[in-house]
């Protein structure tokens, strides 16, 4: 239902680039709002990680790891354009001339500092330690806490030791640290997927405020050691407003619903970055905080949560888009840090770049020149690849360095999905241009997109086997039960009998697993593994779950959709942010050769937002919320701001600037 009283308001001021949200939301309200998160709503605890175990934290300029299982250690950082993945570390302490060491060591007795668990900030990690024996009738017990913050605006870190003496007697304590490894320095279009290699340039030099003191009875003492600085500035209150000012919060009593709408915030958070060499600040990283996919990925970008990074970026989100459509997308899947494009042509990029600019058009008036770019670019990347060889609707989309990166023939050539998101990205562009003005044959793109969606199940579908076929160029075929499958239904190309057989599949023994989804589904012999989780099975690359849920409840699936996303709510538990996949049969992800954290983490908060509460945004400005209530649990969203109004939806209830929306299974919000 439509509330009328909104329909007339005088539209207030447009968004100005590089005006800020505080600004702009202080010129709506009067008064500076409070800050909707603050840094501890992302507190967790390390005793709760799961694999992979190693922790990072970054400041926007730079990252830094743990030494895991000790308490002090450090291990690899980067700032770009300098890295030092090999940088080592290590602290023990001199009490009463005894050493004391901090190398989590295995056995029974005094083994040395022993850790006991810690907190992960986005801005820090805080990390503790006991170290407590009785000997030749002394007792000497300590306490140990340290804080590990990467410098922000120049390389390195500072590590804050503070140490309590727990006993009734004096101590004489030296720190003692040791730093190996060296820094180089690699230039800002060399950061790709692969983590820079270990350090061949300069040696690193630590800095500190003094190594020793005296502990009397009870008493604490507190050090610093840093690279270059002890210095400590942070950007992260103001980056947490700027991101998070637009986003809800969330209450809700189904459990773990809160924690993994908030892990999944986290996992957008780590990917912002702020250095002011690279092409736009913000920079979205793919990934990063190891120092590996620190470059944008157009499909991970664009095709995962385009409504709320969208949202989080405000008018920032055109920087990023331009940036994109600045590199050669025919022969580049991602750009690096400073712009340049890297890889090979990836199918799924034209569509996700359509999606992010539909996602932004919605809150953002787009000059008719970029929608212009935009298909001029999605044109040339169809052109890259060789129509079928039937009609010459469908495209073959290469092998899969092109594709998924499978390791077996399978999900290759022509292929059901990106043909149907092409199809999707077609009607897209015709409607972006109707509200543009770009002047694009509107006509031509809606029919090109329906003989597409025709060819799919023409050519691909086979009734028999209730799946997508691929084809290669010499006629062969393989049926690889591959949850891009998924995909075609969410972009509109199945019609009610193959929707129906598609979602048979959904179910436990195929694609659901206890604690996720699997990429192959398990019943298929030929293609699934479970050594290669992304895209082979046993697991599947973090956003492709909860977008599964996304298309169900979108498909009019509700029960089904959250069936799927209920199974993901144990990550928010036990991860800081969201790895690049996860098994589905089992809680953790692989502990080597991964990322350790993707900017599709956000499809989770995505999947809440325009999923489960039903909320859609759409190209001329209007929003409807259509919520998907979870029988037995309630959840309350409030604070999302959308074209400058406050909208609160608690359960079947709708307000919209302090006003209540009538009442209905619908709700409409029309544009300004």
């Amino acid at each position: 239902m439509l509330d009328r009283s909104y329909a007339g308001r005088d539209h207030l001021p447009g968004p100005v680039r590089h005006v800020t949200l505080t600004a702009r939301l202080t010129a709506l309200h009067g008064r500076p709002p409070m800050p909707p998160y603050a840094l501890d709503d992302f507190a967790f605890d390390l005793r709760r990680a799961v694999p992979p175990a190693e922790i990072w934290v970054g400041s926007g300029t730079g990252t830094v790891t743990q030494l895991t299982g000790t308490v002090c250690g450090v291990g690899g950082w980067f700032a770009p354009p300098l890295a030092a993945p090999d940088s080592r570390l290590t602290i023990s302490f001199d009490v009463d001339g005894r050493r004391v060491v901090d190398e989590a060591r295995p056995g029974a007795g005094n083994r040395g500092l022993l850790p006991a668990g810690g907190t992960w900030r986005p801005d820090r990690l805080v990390r503790h330690g006991t170290y407590h024996q009785y000997d030749a009738g002394r007792l000497t017990s300590f306490s140990v806490e340290s804080t590990l913050v990467p410098h922000h605006g120049s390389p390195g870190f500072v590590l804050t030791l503070a140490i309590r003496n727990r006993s009734e007697q004096t101590h004489y304590l030296t720190v003692r640290p040791e730093l190996t490894g060296r820094q180089s320095q690699v230039p800002l279009s060399n950061w790709g997927w692969v983590p820079p290699g270990a350090g061949s340039g300069e040696p690193i030099t630590l800095v500190h405020n003094g190594l020793s003191a005296t502990l009397g009875p009870h008493g604490t003492a507190t050090f610093s050691i840093g690279l270059q600085s002890t210095d400590l500035t942070s950007p992260w209150k103001q980056r947490i407003t700027q991101a998070l000012g637009r986003v809800p919060t969330l209450t809700s009593d189904i459990p773990g619903l809160e924690q993994y709408y908030r892990r999944s915030l986290a996992s957008g958070l780590v990917c912002w970055w702020d250095h002011p060499d690279f092409v736009t600040t913000p920079f979205i990283a793919t990934s990063g905080l190891d120092g590996g996919a620190l470059c944008a990925y157009a499909w991970d970008i664009g095709g995962y949560a385009p409504n709320l990074l969208s949202l989080m970026l405000g008018d920032s989100v055109q920087d990023i888009i331009e940036s994109l459509l600045d590199a050669d997308l025919t022969d580049r899947y991602a750009i690096a840090p400073d712009g340049t494009g890297l890889g090979v042509a990836y199918a799924y990029s034209g569509w996700s770049l359509v999606a992010l600019t539909r996602a932004a058009a919605a809150e953002h008036r787009l000059d008719p020149t970029l929608i212009a770019r935009l298909y001029d670019v999605l044109i040339a990347l169809d052109k890259r690849f060789q129509p079928d060889d039937q009609t010459g609707v469908l495209r073959d989309y290469g092998d899969q360095s092109n594709l998924l990166e499978m390791r077996g023939a399978g999900w290759e050539h022509v292929v059901a999905s990106p043909n149907a998101e092409r199809a999707w990205a077609l009607d897209a562009l015709a409607e972006l241009s109707d509200l543009t003005g770009a002047a694009l044959p509107a006509a031509e793109l809606r029919t090109s997109a329906q003989q597409i969606r025709t060819e799919v199940i023409r050519q691909l579908w086979d009734p028999a086997a209730g799946w997508f076929r691929s084809r290669y160029p010499d006629g062969h075929t393989e049926l690889a039960y591959s949850i891009q499958a998924f995909d075609v239904l969410r972009s509109g190309a199945c019609p009610p009998d193959v929707a129906a057989t598609l979602l048979e599949h959904v179910r436990p023994g195929a694609f659901l697993g206890e604690y996720g989804v699997s990429s192959v589904g398990a019943e298929d012999e030929l293609h699934y593994e479970t050594a290669d989780i992304d895209w082979s099975g046993g697991g599947a690359y973090t956003g492709e779950g909860p977008q599964l849920a996304l298309t169900l409840w979108q498909h009019g699936e509700p029960a089904l959709a959250w069936d799927v996303l209920r199974r993901h709510l144990w990550m928010g538990n036990h991860y800081p942010y969201f790895p690049q996949d996860h098994y589905s049969d089992k809680p953790g992800a692989p502990a080597t050769s991964r990322r350790i954290n993707i900017i599709a983490g956000l499809t989770g908060a995505e999947s809440i937002l325009t999923g489960l509460a039903g909320i859609h945004p759409h190209p001329d400005g209007s929003l409807t919320i259509q919520p998907n209530p979870v029988p037995g649990g309630t959840i309350e969203l409030r604070g999302l701001i959308y074209r400058d109004r406050t909208i609160d939806i608690r359960g079947p209830e709708v307000t919209v600037d302090g006003r209540r929306l009538p009442p209905g299974s619908t709700f409409a919000v029309p544009p300004r």
